[in-house]
């Protein structure tokens, strides 16, 4: 049995601590700074710790008698946590999407003993390592276009959104530079531009570059392939609302104030569906072919309790790969990137197959 602690008391840190909890192989741990966060936590079996995650030698205390370390605290408390986890010598994992903060990890994996794996949720996350699996699949890949979103079922407002997980987060990618292959080049791209349109099962949608949800996968891929874009999917006309809020009135320089305002006016629902749509084309036996990879995920009953879908996501795509590693199919050491995991054995996990309990499908092009 694996000793995990979690840092970080919020919506997915709880969805994390449930899930790997209800498993016969996992004690469960969950640490905050927030003694009153903790004290409302309500599942079995899991104890608790305060800590500080700015701290490194809190952090490395706390997890001294763990195996691994699960940070699903916000991405400026990475270095720390990561630092904490390496002092106290267990596996790390994060849900981060800042591409500073994954640098740092790296950085601390060189001189490690255990695994660092950062950006193992959603997107980051399982969007690489389904779309390393199409990449695969080619002889020569010419394009990987990987999309994904978390939307309400029911949108009612101008932006056509409701909050669903990390303010900070939603800002972070929404300013930040977009890493991406362009003609075979690592480049990086300005967010909240490369507007695309489309449908899906009858549902219009738009989708547009924001940052970090491509992880290392541009790293990896540059070289290889001519274009690897990530962007984010909405319902049409929020790309148009966030820019002028960001670009035109100023507010990209001003994210506390563009935090205060949309923790205000968003309310937060747990009726959501995640999208993960990722295309590629290249060639396969000499003919050029597309092949596509399709999942929508909705917010459902899981173990009893309800859960938004990306709660779901994103919990389950960090806990299939501690299940990968606790089972020891991942290297025990070093810098660990999502395309390093493969698909099919990511969706073998009890973990992973809450993704096949949403909708999968797979599309393979003609040639």
């Amino acid at each position: 049995m694996w000793t995990v602690c979690i840092i970080g008391a919020g919506k997915i840190g709880q969805t994390i601590a449930a899930f790997l909890s209800a498993s016969r192989n996992y004690r469960v741990i969950i640490a905050d700074s927030d003694l009153a966060a903790l004290k409302r936590l309500e599942t079995p079996g899991v104890q608790v710790r305060q800590v500080d995650g700015s701290d490194a030698a809190g952090v490395a205390a706390v997890l001294a008698d763990c195996d691994a370390a699960i940070s699903a605290a916000p991405f400026f408390l990475t270095p720390s946590i990561a630092e904490g986890a390496r002092r106290a010598g267990a596996h790390y994992f994060d849900l981060t999407e800042d591409v500073a903060a994954t640098e740092a990890v790296r950085s601390l994996a060189e001189e490690a003993d255990t695994a660092f794996m950062p950006q193992c949720g959603l997107a980051p996350g399982f969007v690489g390592i389904a779309g390393a699996d199409l990449a695969r699949r080619f002889d020569r890949l010419d394009t990987l276009s990987l999309r994904v979103g978390a939307l309400p079922q029911f949108p009612t407002n101008a932006l056509k959104y409701n909050l669903t997980w990390s303010t900070d987060g939603l800002i972070n990618e929404y300013c930040n530079p977009c890493d991406a292959v362009q003609d075979g080049t690592l480049q990086k791209l300005a967010p909240l531009e490369g507007l695309e349109t489309f449908s899906l099962d009858g549902v219009d949608y738009e989708c547009f570059n924001t940052s970090g949800g491509l992880g290392t996968l541009a790293e990896a891929l540059a070289g290889k392939a001519r274009q690897v874009t990530y962007r984010t999917i909405r319902y049409p006309g929020h790309r148009d609302v966030v820019k002028l809020l960001l670009q035109d009135l100023q507010l990209a320089s001003r994210r506390d104030l563009m935090k205060e305002i949309f923790e205000a006016a968003l309310p937060r629902t747990e009726q959501d569906v995640v999208i993960v749509h990722c295309t590629a084309t290249g060639w396969i036996d000499g003919a050029y072919r597309e092949h596509s990879f399709l999942n929508k995920t909705y917010a459902r009953q899981v173990g009893g309790a309800h859960w938004s879908a990306i709660q779901i996501t994103t919990a389950a795509g960090v806990c299939g790969v501690v299940e990968l590693m606790r089972r020891g199919a991942l290297p025990r050491r070093g810098f660990i990137s999502q395309q390093d995991v493969p698909l099919s054995e990511f969706l073998s996990t009890e973990f992973g197959q809450l993704y096949l309990a949403g909708n999968i499908t797979e599309l393979k092009g003609a040639a």
